[in-house]
Formats: structure tokens, C-alpha cells, sequence
């Protein structure tokens, strides 16, 4: 069973290999890696990133640290909305935040769940 730290978040992490989200079967191997964002990131590159992991996995994490990090992170959710919109998938996406240790400090990060639309 996957661990994760947003309580709101059981419904698509606290499951048992082999179970359904939104129809699609998911195995922990199945999650990708989460998409991390930085303030210098290009957001179109992001937004690519972003649209091969929707259709490779249907779902997808981004996380971003810091104001310039969010901004570019949204900009690229809206940007790969549109790369999507060519393969008949609208994307959805929540955001939570959550806590990260870097180099030993404690930061506070906002992740988005992206998923397609059902």
C-alpha cells in the first residue's frame, strides 16, 4: 500500500495493488515520478512533461516550491491542457500542499494531481 501525506488523498493513493482509479487499473511501479517545477523552468517544456506522462499513465503529479515555482507550474498545467486537447483528453487537476525535506529543511511545496477528465 502507498503511503502519502495528504489525508484528502486516500481515495487515489491508499490502495491496494491491482485496484481501480477512475477505471484504470493502477500498480505502485505504475506511478510516475513526480514532475518537479523550479521558478527558471520553461513551462512549455513542463507542459510537455506534463502531456506525456497523462498519456502514458493517466495521471500525473507536479510540485513546485515557491511563488516563481507555482506560477510557472500553473502555466504549464493550462499549456499542457491544450497539448492534450489533440488526443480528445481535458485534464483536471487538484492542488494540496505538502510537506518536503530538502537538505535536511523542512519546506512546504504544492503539489498538483493532474488526471484526465472522466
Amino acid at each position: 500500500m502507498s503511503n502519502f501525506q495528504h489525508e484528502n488523498d486516500m481515495h487515489y493513493y491508499n490502495m491496494e495493488p491491482g485496484e481501480l482509479v477512475e477505471g484504470y487499473p493502477v500498480e505502485p511501479s505504475d506511478r510516475p515520478d513526480v514532475i518537479k517545477v523550479s521558478a527558471k523552468s520553461r513551462s512549455t517544456a513542463v507542459a510537455g512533461a506534463i502531456a506525456a506522462v497523462i498519456r502514458e499513465h493517466r495521471y500525473a503529479e507536479v510540485q513546485a516550491i515557491g511563488a516563481g515555482a507555482v506560477n510557472q507550474a500553473v502555466k504549464a498545467l493550462a499549456i499542457a491542457r491544450g497539448y492534450l486537447s489533440g488526443d480528445q483528453i481535458d485534464i483536471v487537476t487538484t492542488p494540496y500542499f505538502t510537506e518536503v525535506d530538502i537538505e535536511g529543511q523542512e519546506r512546504t511545496a504544492v503539489r498538483f494531481i493532474v488526471e484526465p477528465r472522466p
